[in-house]
């Protein structure tokens, strides 16, 4: 008999729940107050603002590029992932390191390396490549990883039918990963939709860069509120759109086997199309930038223009601001995550829902209700490291819930329980052993919080502090007015600063997977480490 790993709880945790709530409405204040100021605001000039022209070509260009970037990925992501998941393949690990590398690399900084080689580049189809390739891993990560866990069991009895290898994939192997690929169009669709710095190096009008022009005007405030209004509204119907589509989804997949055997395929003729796409994803996100950056970094132009003192300071001010969003993002996660993985009911699933509210949120329109929060509530904090930070635990809080969720979901409950007969309260038990087994989980959410925080651009050039620049700023100030040269030592830093707690962060996922291993009740290593954490 295995353990449980959550469960309906007998009385309500009421702890938990006011935590959680707290978190909610903190995470909520730039939605409640984008709102608030739409509809205090003048009629007639909302109005206006509505029957410009423009609006319909920033919400066209919009949605156009966001499906188009979405389509895109799916169709890289989905034929990666299985490479990578079910084909035989020499050297799978490294591919599949490679296959990761583009989720390292800012879309801004990707552009700045394509703009830097080929300066021509602007427009739809420019910001479409760069796009398109950086977000590919949001599609091949999880998909790979549902490929991994699913089996081949109703693939094989579709061949056995008299089904094709594409109509066997689709009647057996979609349907298994078809939540997978949801989830990350979701991502890729949420994060185009979001994304400010590729699209302005492009030169391409979408509602970001309004959004951003607008606020730039002190005369056009509230325009800049009407359109972030429209953008987190095209981002809740993109979110409940994966919610519908998922639950249909979930409700097909009941029948398909959880686990099973796995056929792996060999590629035959095959082979060399099949690296080759692998290979091409990370040379057009990764490859081709860093070789211009290096390229770049060593010329005369950019020996003269280095400030050693400058660099230091942004690379200071980036570990600083990211590790206090880190922080406040698992501050403000870890109730909710512990509420969802522990108890059960409409409530707790009203509550986590709520605390995913941000994952539509653009970090520009994050800064722009923050800097008009802080500006007619707490004046004090205004351009303080404090609302920058707070904007990142917003920004990164859903992705903190998710890790924290599963963490302490893989916690067997009868561990609790054993701990509690012992006489120690619910406080100590959490910390004695749920949170100690749940540490790795927790890490990773909080390092996954850094480094989405290091490449922050929209919502840290709002909201940083009078004088302090991070990397990405110092990068973005540069690229603006196409001082390629004097950008590429901060873009070198960049990189090299945020690829570090992305190996920690892979440390930690296997730490995790560790930690599961360590307390399954099957095991007597299991057993093991069970009393010895409960001692």
């Amino acid at each position: 008999m295995t353990d449980r790993v959550a469960t309906a709880s007998p009385r309500r945790p009421w702890g938990l729940i006011a935590a959680s709530l707290v978190a909610v409405a903190l995470a909520a204040i730039p939605v409640i107050h984008l709102v608030v100021r739409v509809l205090s605001a003048d009629p007639a000039e909302l109005a206006a603002v509505f029957d410009r022209p423009r609006i319909p070509l920033l919400v066209g260009n919009s949605v156009l590029l966001a499906a188009s970037v979405t389509l895109t990925a799916v169709a890289l992501g989905v034929p990666s992932a299985f490479l990578l998941a079910r084909a035989r393949l020499r050297w799978r690990g490294a591919w599949a390191v490679l296959a990761a590398l583009p989720l390292a690399m800012p879309s801004y900084l990707a552009a700045y390396g394509w703009l830097a080689w080929q300066p021509s580049m602007k427009g739809f189809w420019a910001a479409w490549l760069v796009l398109s390739f950086v977000s590919v891993p949001y599609v091949t990560l999880p998909v790979a990883a549902a490929l991994r866990i699913g089996s081949t069991g109703l693939d094989d009895v579709a061949r056995t039918l008299g089904r094709g290898p594409f109509g066997s994939f689709m009647l057996g192997t979609w349907p298994q990963i078809r939540p997978a690929v949801l989830a990350g169009a979701l991502l890729v669709c949420l994060y185009t939709l979001s994304d400010f710095g590729g699209v302005a190096l492009f030169r391409f009008p979408v509602l970001t860069t309004a959004i951003q022009q607008a606020y730039s005007a002190s005369f056009s405030r509230d325009e800049a509120a009407v359109l972030a209004v429209l953008l987190v509204g095209l981002a809740l119907l993109v979110v409940l759109g994966e919610q519908v589509a998922r639950g249909r989804a979930a409700r097909r997949i009941q029948a398909a086997p959880a686990a099973g055997r796995r056929r792996m395929t060999r590629l035959g003729p095959w082979t060399a199309p099949g690296l080759l796409l692998l290979a091409l994803v990370p040379v057009v996100a990764v490859l081709v930038p860093v070789a211009v950056l290096l390229s770049r970094v060593l010329t005369a132009e950019t020996l003269q223009a280095f400030d050693g003192v400058n660099l230091a300071q942004a690379i200071g001010n980036t570990v600083l601001l990211s590790a206090g969003g880190a922080l406040v993002a698992v501050a403000l996660a870890l109730p909710i995550g512990v509420l969802a993985a522990r108890h059960r009911g409409r409530m707790v699933r009203g509550i986590e829902s709520a605390g995913y509210l941000a994952l539509g949120l653009p970090g520009i329109v994050v800064g722009l209700s923050l800097v008009f929060f802080s500006l007619s509530v707490v004046p004090a904090l205004y351009q303080t490291a404090l609302v920058l930070a707070f904007g990142y635990g917003i920004l990164f809080m859903p992705k903190a819930i998710g890790s924290i969720r599963s963490a302490t979901g893989q916690v067997p409950t009868s561990l609790e329980d054993v701990s509690r007969t012992l006489g120690n309260s619910r406080a100590r038990t959490w910390w004695s052993v749920t949170a100690r087994l749940a540490r790795p989980g927790i890490f990773a959410a909080a390092l996954l919080a850094a480094v989405s925080a290091m490449k922050e651009l929209p919502a840290t050039l709002m909201l940083r502090p009078t004088g302090t620049d991070t990397l990405a700023v110092e990068l973005w100030q540069r690229t603006d007015i196409s001082a390629y040269g004097a950008a590429a030592p901060y873009a070198v830093a960049l990189l090299l600063v945020a690829a570090v707690p992305a190996f920690l962060l892979s440390d930690a996922r296997a730490g995790r997977e560790a930690t599961r291993e360590a307390i399954a009740p099957e095991t007597r290593a299991g057993r093991e480490a069970a009393r010895e954490a409960i001692a």
